[in-house]
Formats: C-alpha cells, structure tokens, sequence
C-alpha cells in the first residue's frame, strides 16, 4: 500500500475510534493527516469509500484471527469461540461495528463479507458433523442476526450498566434453535441393524449372562 494512502487511513481509523464516524469526513482526515483535502480524493472516490479502507484495515486482523482459528476446534466449540470474539470485537469498536452494521450503507464492506464467508464456513463445519437442525443459510443468518443486535445493544448502554451475561444468554438461545442435542445415529442398514440387536441382546435366552454382557460392550463400541 502506497504510503501516503496507508497514512490517511490510518488517522481515519484514530478518528474513527476516537469520535465516532460523523467525524470522519475528507476535510478532518485532510486536517488531522497535514494534507489538503485533493490530496484524499487521489486515492478515495468519497467518504464512503474512505470508511470502506478504514473497515478493511481495521477488521482485517480480526478476520484473519477468526480464519485461522476455524478447524482447530470441534465444530461447536469453534462456533461458541468465534461468537465471543465476534462480540468481543465489536465491543472493542464501537464505532466501526455500528458503521458496518449501519442499514444505511449502499454496498457491503469487503471486510464484512469477508467475515461472514468465516461464519459461512463455521456452520458449515457444524452442518457436516451431523449438528446442524435447520438449513446452513437459516443458521448463519440467525446467528448473523443475533450476534449484530446483542453487540449494537450493549453498545446503546453504557459500559458500567452493560450486563455481560446477555451475550451468553443470546448465544444458548440460538444454539437452542440451530443444533441438535447430540449428532444423530447414522441411518444405513448395518448401523440400524447393529443398533436393534445392541437393543436385544441383554434378554437373548441362548446366552449366558457373561456372554450377554460382552455382547453388549462389543455392540457398543
């Protein structure tokens, strides 16, 4: 990235974090950068796509943090870490998370989508592993949903008043909803058939109890 460019986002992004997105307008960067405002217009179109580069260098550490962490953990426990990231990010900045959550914005922010294709890929893994109970498209955009609205409320209250347990309470609700409560038993013949005999062995007349009772381990494995 050019020098000049990485410079004036960088002091978007300070007055981002600092006053909030209505003080991120091309005459103030200009200003807090040392530059004349033309200077901006050489490498943004507008303010929207200046706020767009602030996304992307702000949020791209965190995304790639979340990329890298998916297929470490089992699915699940991937999902729950992913949420309090997720969460804990958006509380750690406030004002970029309110900016691309904002219904208002024209186009999505690359940065954005590049964080659901990591949500995408998250249920996919829970989907996969047997856990999922509705469609991979409902789940993303219930956990999207949720994960948007408990953020944007806790940052509407402030700090000493935010009640931390809200999150988890949000979290086990839709995970309530989206999974099932253990992977289901595989449906083909032989698992089935295993299955209904594991069920009968313990009264098999023909059997001693020693070999019922090996039986029943064997048949449970």
């Amino acid at each position: 990235m050019d020098s000049r460019r990485q410079g004036i986002v960088e002091v978007a992004a300070r007055l981002l974090h600092e006053r909030g997105a209505a003080a991120v307008t091309i005459r103030a960067v200009a200003q807090a950068a040392g530059m004349q405002a033309p200077t901006i217009y050489r490498f943004f179109e507008d303010k929207d796509a200046l706020l767009d580069a602030v996304a992307e260098h702000v949020f791209a550490t965190y995304v790639a943090g979340k990329a890298q962490s998916a297929g470490d953990l089992d699915p699940v426990a991937d999902l729950r870490a992913g949420w309090h990231t997720h969460v804990g990010f958006g509380l750690a900045n406030g004002a970029l998370f309110a900016l691309l959550s904002d219904p208002a914005r024209t186009h999505p922010s690359p940065a954005a989508e590049a964080g659901a294709a990591v949500l995408r890929a998250r249920v996919h893994r829970v989907a996969a592993a047997g856990r999922l109970r509705v469609p991979e498209t409902r789940a993303v955009e219930l956990i999207h949903a949720a994960g948007t609205g408990v953020v944007l409320t806790l940052l509407a209250t402030p700090p000493e008043d935010r009640d931390p347990s809200l999150a988890d309470e949000m979290l086990e609700s839709v995970l309530r909803t989206i999974l099932h409560d253990a992977a289901p038993v595989p449906r083909d013949d032989a698992t089935a058939l295993a299955v209904a005999f594991r069920a009968v062995a313990p009264t098999l007349p023909t059997l001693t109890p020693g070999e019922r009772s090996l039986l029943t381990e064997w048949l449970s494995r």
